[in-house]
């Protein structure tokens, strides 16, 4: 198996159903009490490819999609409409979005990551999969350009400064980013009379550790 550095078409991904799933462990005790637990310390995302489809042209691309991927054999980036930047879903990516940690005099390296924070709990995500031309960074507040002052693996989600950031200095960036995704099934089933009847095939998709 591979990851293939390439999105699946966005468009088709765009109206597609999906989000992020916890897995929960609970005992119910003797005494009505539960205990919760969770083995996962980040979510997994679930999406339908197949609700994006709108015309028979949209299939045809979705079926060489999936060929060429060999089905749930290699994975791929996927563009979760709902969540896809480092800033809120209305606003650009600015340097200054994300806190990825404070320098030491010697680390150049820090990986891409989202916060994710309410009610006094903050978590924060990894981001993998940036997308490529849209990540800026910043150094206490000034602003740095890539390939002038840094540079990004674009497989991996980390950011690696020419020169390392001085120690205590507050290190910051923005970005847009894909999910790594895989197909989660063999087989797909379309109809060309039910397609265009509005019964759409059901195609899932489901997020893959890099």
């Amino acid at each position: 198996m591979a990851f293939h550095e390439v999105r699946f078409p966005a468009n088709l991904s765009f109206g597609s159903v999906g989000g992020p799933e916890r897995r929960t462990e609970i005992v119910t005790l003797a005494n009505g009490f539960e205990e919760r637990n969770s083995p996962w310390a980040h979510a997994r995302r679930r999406y339908d490819a197949g609700v994006g489809l709108r015309a028979l042209d949209d299939v045809g691309a979705l079926i060489a999609f999936f060929e060429a991927r060999g089905g749930q054999l290699h994975a791929f980036r996927w563009k979760d409409w709902a969540d896809y930047k480092s800033c809120a879903a209305s606003g650009t990516p600015d340097y200054e979005d994300q806190f990825l940690g404070t320098g030491d005099g010697r680390t150049r390296s820090f990986a891409l990551r989202k916060l994710y924070a309410s009610g006094g709990v903050a978590y924060y995500r990894p981001i993998t999969k940036p997308v490529e031309g849209t990540v800026v960074a910043g150094i206490q507040g000034d602003h740095q350009a890539e390939a002038v002052n840094f540079s990004v693996d674009f497989k991996s989600g980390y950011v690696t400064f020419f020169e390392p950031p001085a120690e205590g200095a507050r290190i910051t960036a923005g970005f847009e980013f894909d999910v790594p995704v895989r197909f989660d099934t063999d087989r797909i089933a379309v109809s060309v009379q039910s397609f265009q009847a509005g019964d759409l095939p059901q195609v899932p998709v489901v997020e893959v550790r890099v």
